[in-house]
């Protein structure tokens, strides 16, 4: 599933894209993150956020169990440092990894000495074999959504042999009923929350682990001190604080998710979304997203071994981001 000899790849790499096809960086539309294209407006940073080291006990944790409805938070340095420390605190077994997913998880627990299995997604039950499962609810980038209530079952199904579900909602803010955080207490049960998505705040490296204390701690421990800088506590904070841009934010991203979908669709491919971005699996992809580049339009290709390649469009931000990126859909797909 995972080639340890190969870098992993990103979204979000528009300089080697601008080197590769000769077009000049501050031309081109960047549509190959799910980050939210008009993100939080952070206030001027205080100054002793920026001359202090950040204190543990700012209040930050508490912000976050607050905004996510969670009993624990861990802030983080993004959800990225917990993929990679959390393989190395668990009992080494099994991982099941969806085949199409972060392609990040799965190299994680190989470097653990996990070993690596298919996840079936649309399995009842996880078979015996598993030890730790790994979900992103909703997927990266099928968009696929699982239940609450299947997740619940399969975490009852590991924590009675020792084993952990891990569930990453990177894109989960724009609707928090899907959300098990309120249910991260359980043992074997950890949510993985970013700033980066809903927010448009992935440069500041902001994230939280919700789950048990055990969990908490040993993470805590990993990690060491100072694992989120002052000034990314300042912006999340007052980010947090303001419900009334969430709010506006949700309602916005629901209707631009809705209609960058029926974009792509309407030029004939079968499309599933998120609020935060649209994906369609395509023979047509690598094609689709050449011609796109070639007029300054960066998305992100998945073509891997085996599988239907596939692409992954995220939210243009201005009217005239929107403007650009349907004249190329009708120029390339008629």
């Amino acid at each position: 599933m995972a080639d340890m000899t190969n870098p992993i790849r990103h979204g979000g790499n528009l300089r080697e894209a601008a080197r590769r096809y000769a077009i000049p960086f501050e031309n081109w539309l960047d549509l190959s993150t799910g980050i939210n294209p008009r993100g939080y407006p952070v206030p001027p940073v205080p100054p002793d956020a920026w001359r202090l080291l950040p204190e543990d006990d700012d209040g930050l944790a508490e912000f976050a169990t607050h905004h996510y409805g969670a009993p624990l938070a861990l802030p983080i340095a993004g959800s990225q440092a917990a993929i990679r420390a959390l393989p190395a605190l668990l009992r080494r077994g099994t991982a099941g990894v969806a085949p199409l997913t972060y392609g990040e998880y799965a190299p994680a627990f190989m470097r653990a000495g996990h070993a690596i299995a298919t996840l079936d997604v649309h399995a009842r039950d996880l078979p015996g074999t598993l030890d730790h499962v790994i979900v992103a609810n909703p997927n990266n980038p099928t968009a696929e959504r699982l239940p609450p209530a299947t997740l619940l079952r399969w975490h009852a199904q590991l924590a009675s042999r020792g084993g952990t579900l891990i569930v990453d909602e990177a894109f989960a803010d724009v609707d928090p009923a899907s959300s098990l955080a309120g249910e991260s207490a359980r043992e074997g049960l950890v949510v993985l929350r970013s700033v980066g998505k809903f927010f448009g705040l992935a440069g500041i490296r902001a994230g939280f682990v919700l789950a048990a204390p055990l969990i908490i701690d040993a993470l805590r421990d990993a990690l060491g001190a100072w694992a989120v800088s002052g000034p990314a506590r300042h912006a999340v904070e007052v980010a947090f604080a303001d419900i009334e841009w969430q709010r506006e934010a949700r309602t916005r991203l629901q209707r631009d998710g809705a209609r960058l979908a029926e974009l792509i669709s309407d030029r004939g491919f079968d499309v599933r979304a998120t609020p935060l971005f649209a994906w369609t699996s395509t023979s047509q992809a690598p094609g689709l997203q050449h011609a796109l580049a070639v007029r300054g339009i960066w998305t992100r290709l998945f073509d891997l071994p085996g599988m239907m390649p596939s692409l992954r469009i995220g939210l243009p931000g201005a009217e005239g981001d929107w403007a650009r990126l349907t004249l190329a859909l009708r120029e390339t797909c008629g």
